[in-house]
């Protein structure tokens, strides 16, 4: 035998946090990654979905796709958006709630 019994033990044995300090590094890194991006996504998530369930017949919007128009019927999960008028007709498409990316201030729509 090369090594006895009694040495093999002892050098096994020298780590009294039972490793412990080799998950420091990733628990770490999981708190940063908390605070610096699931945390804002979340945030924004949440002031996406509360734009979208204060929608009104009115507003003026900018869908996610770049569309600008004025909501013209609202809908359990869809709204029409007019986005033009041809020949004193208007031109409406039908979206999901969830397209509509932003909300703009009232008469942006008359400057475009």
């Amino acid at each position: 035998m090369l090594i006895s019994n009694a040495y093999a033990q002892a050098a096994a044995s020298q780590d009294p946090t039972g490793g412990l300090m080799g998950l420091l590094p990733i628990i770490l890194m999981f708190i940063v990654l908390w605070f610096l991006m699931i945390r804002p996504q979340m945030k924004k998530a949440k002031e996406h979905q509360k734009l979208v369930s204060e929608l009104q017949k009115g507003d003026e919007v900018v869908t996610q796709g770049g569309m600008a128009g004025r909501i013209s019927k609202v809908g359990e999960n869809y709204v029409t958006i007019e986005i033009a008028t041809l020949k004193d007709a208007p031109v409406e498409v039908q979206i999901q709630r969830q397209a509509v990316g932003a909300l703009l201030p009232k008469g942006t729509l008359k400057n475009i």
